[in-house]
């Protein structure tokens, strides 16, 4: 026999590996067992969620405490499996098995966001691996649910950007996208900094990772100036902030140490590029890219897929 219960709204377990116990049990989190769940006898282990509540586990009738567990468990091809990045994949694409309850009942940004705060912040970088296109633009659409906890909407993802002091620093992160057409295909997997200027003003910059883009990262650098926004011009939907990269002749005074000199940006990152930014989690954002021209007329369009942004903690320390 295995399993756990808790019933805090955050620390919910749920373990479906018991070929002799069936039950039907509703979870606080907002998933309950469907009866394909009960019928599931292969053997195979659900985990919905970490439970760190000091809940009580049965395994094979021992006691155990969580505090006993390792975070992570071992797949058969040897690989590690690490449990607390794993619930954020489960919440986003939940087994079938599970069935959603009344989404009124619990606001989804909430347990999204204490889930990636309980992931270490050296192994949140894993989430650029397991989090497919599909999972990242379910993120944009579970982080627009923040604005209705007004606790939870003053959170802010950025340490740089959350402190009232504007002294000059900087922090990168790691980005993924499903990527575009040419000449934006780089930006399926890119970096990002931002930073602040001795204008009080807050900056950042894109950097493609391809042997094309590192072009641009030389001649032509795509700054960007970071200001609040509420929501997505072309489909009024909220959002926390933008980044607009605009011509690329930013007032740029003072930049960090190795930044080349900003210039005119290339097509089509000077038409009135503008990239909205959702706060996720500690150090996660989840962003929109659009291209609404300068020209009245002009339709806006989405430059690629919705875009993984992850803090890189060991490089943002060094580049402080």
């Amino acid at each position: 026999m295995r399993a756990a219960y808790c019933d805090h709204l955050l620390h919910t377990r749920i373990f479906l590996s018991s070929p002799t116990i069936a039950y039907q049990q509703n979870l606080s989190v907002g998933f309950s067992v469907s009866k394909a769940a009960e019928q599931n006898r292969d053997g195979r282990t659900r985990r919905l969620v970490h439970a760190s509540c000091g809940a009580i586990r049965a395994v094979d009738g021992a006691q155990l405490s969580p505090w006993d567990e390792k975070p992570y468990e071992i797949l058969p091809s040897g690989k590690k499996a690490y449990l607390d990045e794993q619930d954020v994949v489960t919440f986003l694409d939940p087994p079938k098995e599970l069935i959603p309850l009344d989404p009124g009942s619990y606001n989804p940004a909430a347990y999204l966001w204490k889930k990636i705060e309980d992931i270490p912040e050296e192994r949140r970088h894993r989430l650029l691996t397991l989090l497919k296109p599909r999972l990242i633009s379910r993120a944009w659409q579970i982080a627009g649910t923040r604005h209705e906890d007004p606790q939870l909407a003053r959170k802010c993802a950025s340490n740089l950007l959350c402190s009232e002091e504007k002294e000059p620093s900087l922090e990168f992160y790691n980005c993924q996208s499903s990527g575009g057409p040419w000449p934006i295909a780089w930006m399926k997997s890119f970096k990002k900094a931002i930073f602040h200027c001795d204008n009080g003003k807050t900056y950042g910059r894109l950097i493609g990772g391809s042997a094309l883009a590192q072009i641009t990262n030389t001649c032509s650098p795509l700054y960007f100036m970071v200001v609040q926004c509420g929501e997505v011009m072309s489909t009024e939907q909220p959002c926390d902030l933008a980044y607009e990269l605009g011509d690329g002749h930013l007032n740029l005074h003072n930049y960090p140490q190795g930044f080349p000199r900003p210039a005119r940006h290339p097509y089509p990152f000077y038409d009135q590029v503008v990239i909205y930014v959702r706060h996720v989690g500690p150090g996660v954002s989840v962003a929109q890219a659009w291209q609404e021209g300068k020209e009245l007329q002009q339709v806006p369009r989405k430059l690629c897929g919705e875009i993984l942004m992850v803090k890189d903690y060991a490089a943002s320390a060094v580049g402080r």
